[in-house]
Order: C-alpha cells, then structure tokens, then sequence
C-alpha cells in the first residue's frame, strides 16, 4: 500500500482559514461506509442519523496556548517555540524554529524574563528538549504571553482563541484541537442527549505527531509519534452498555477513535478504564474492535488521517466523498465542514 494511493487534488480555495459564526452551522456529507452512498447536509442534522441507544465519544482535551516567541540571550535572535509534550521537573519537548539558533545550553527569554527557557539537549526529529523557570503558575504564564498553534495551512489570525477549543474542552494537554468536535454547540449535545444517546468522554492530548507528513513510500513503514490517552471508567461502561445491547458507538475524531482502540487493543478487544501512551496507526486493512460510525472533517492528502478513514469506508469510497466534496466546494481542514461515515 502505497502513500501516494491516498493522494487527492484539492484547490487552495478550499481550505478554511476562518471557523464559521456558528459552529453547527457547517456542511455536512453523510457517507454510507458500506454502499458508499452520499448525502448533503449540514451539521445541526447530524441528530437525524444518531440513534435512540446509540453513544457518542468525544474528546475532551484542551488546547493549550502553546506557542511562544522569544529572544536568544545574548544575541536578541527571534526564536519560535511550539510546545509539544511536557516532561516531568519543568521540561517540555519543544519543536524550535530556527534549530540552528537553539544549541544545547541557549537561553531563551520570553516576556521580558517572566519566562526563562534553556534547552537541555537535542532529541529524535530535531526536537529540543527546554527547561523553563519562573515564578508564579506556568499555565497563567503561558495563557498571559502563548499564542494557539494554529496548522501552517492557517494563515489568518484567529480572533477569539475558544474558537479553536471545542465547547466540552476540559483537561489541559493539546497542541492541536480534535477538531470533529468544533461542529459541537451545548444546545446541538443537548438535543442529542434528550433523542437518548449517550455521551462517553474520553481525552487524548494531541501533538503533531498525528499532521506530520507521511515521508515513506510504504504506508506500513511509518511511525507514529506517542500521545497520552486515558479512558475513565465511567466512559468504559457507556461503551460497553452500548455495545452490550446493540448500539452504535460513534467518535468524534479521529482522536475520540485513536482513544478507544487503543484501549481496546490493551484488553482483547475490550474496553475497560485505563491510561497510557499510544503509537496505534490506523490503515486499511485495520479490523476495528469497537467503531461503528465516525464523524470527522476533511483531512491532508496522503496523511495517516485520511488512511484512518479509509481504513472504515475504504479507500475507493473515501476519495469518491473527497472528489464529491470538492466539486461542491465543501471547506477542508480545521475550520472547514464536517463528514460522518456511518
């Protein structure tokens, strides 16, 4: 299987550099995974293809403002920093742009000195491990002076940073949103509760390991980046009583996806409360344990997101839905409209 099997051309105009006023207010095409059927909508309708028995899981990470800019010590080089997951005595692997002005032992001044970083030592991909002092609470730091890591694709400033959180965000972790989620309002989950679906809640902290281009030729040669999951006991039993009695367990994300498999893996196709780190890549040819029905937006050619889709609906089905698309000129990526494979 091959990287440029999962390629799609996609005119720049397409791709969304703005969210839409109201989330729920976004496109939506509806896949038949079997039949490979379409249908136009839009997303505050999703509730008429969720069932009475059925569960959503969605992810209730955070995003953090995880972008910094700051000066080199001693010479005032600008230097941009993204935070990608933190270490334990104040440590943060950090991806560093540009590399060469971030030696071992630079000092890296943020805020004028409210925020001190030194990198400690170059690690896999080019990585720069950072230590941070300060006084005072790092999140508030980091909420005072750190921008939302918005894709490259997105070149417009975003205005209001929650709008890049989806509305059930909760737990501090992510350096990207799990952006299937950002369709959601509270009033759209309201009414999927009161149709009788119930919701899980999981949380995978999201790094960049999940957009990095895929550099390999063959599908199977890539290698995921690490990311912290957890699934709580309570979330385990609404997928497993859902299971149990002939419901649909439908995510939210690929990360809502990448959460429970994982987890399923851990326990022989079961889903039981646990926590960990997850390298788990999803391509055709993937027997899922516990999806049924995914909801998610328009992803990268050739990336390890359009192979999870593709590994659901399959490839030929996918990338007649993705041509469908552009020629209806749905938007594409974060800010752009929604699919649900069901």
């Amino acid at each position: 299987m091959k990287t440029s099997d999962f390629y799609f051309d996609l005119p720049q105009e397409l791709i969304a550099q703005d969210p839409l006023e109201d989330r729920s207010s976004s496109r939506l095409l509806v896949l038949d995974k079997l039949s490979g059927e379409m249908q136009h909508r839009h997303f505050y309708e999703i509730v008429d293809y969720l069932n009475e028995g059925d569960c959503l899981v969605i992810n209730n990470t955070k995003v953090i403002p995880a972008r910094l800019y700051g000066v080199r010590e001693g010479t005032g080089a600008m230097i941009e920093i993204l935070l990608l997951k933190r270490r334990e005595n104040n440590i943060w692997e950090t991806l560093v742009k540009p590399g060469k002005k971030a030696k071992p032992g630079t000092r890296i001044i943020f805020g004028d000195g409210i925020l001190i970083g030194e990198v400690l030592e170059i690690v896999e991909e080019g990585n720069r491990l950072i230590q941070f002092t300060y006084e005072g609470v790092f999140e508030e730091i980091l909420d005072q002076l750190g921008q939302m890591p918005l894709p490259p694709y997105i070149t417009h400033e975003l205005k209001d940073k929650n709008r890049y959180q989806t509305v059930y965000a909760k737990y501090e972790g992510s350096a990207a949103a799990p952006t299937a989620g950002l369709h959601f309002t509270p009033e759209l989950l309201e009414r999927v509760r009161e149709k009788g679906i119930r919701i899980a809640e999981v949380t995978l902290h999201v790094g960049l390991g999940t957009f990095r281009p895929v550099k390999v030729e063959d599908v199977t040669q890539h290698h995921m980046h690490s990311e912290f999951y957890e699934v709580t006991e309570e979330a385990a039993e609404i997928i497993r009583s859902t299971k149990a009695s002939g419901g649909r367990v439908i995510c939210v994300g690929t990360t809502s996806c990448r959460t429970i498999e994982s987890a399923a893996a851990r326990f022989g196709g079961e889903i039981r409360a646990c926590s960990g780190w997850t390298e788990i890549f999803i391509y055709p040819g993937y027997q899922f344990r516990l999806l049924d029905g995914l909801i998610t937006n328009f992803h990268l050619p050739e990336s390890t997101l359009l192979m999870l889709v593709s590994a659901l609906a399959g490839r030929e089905h996918i990338l007649a839905a993705y041509e469908e698309a552009v020629k209806e000129k749905y938007r594409f990526f974060s800010f752009g409209d929604a699919m649900a494979i069901l």
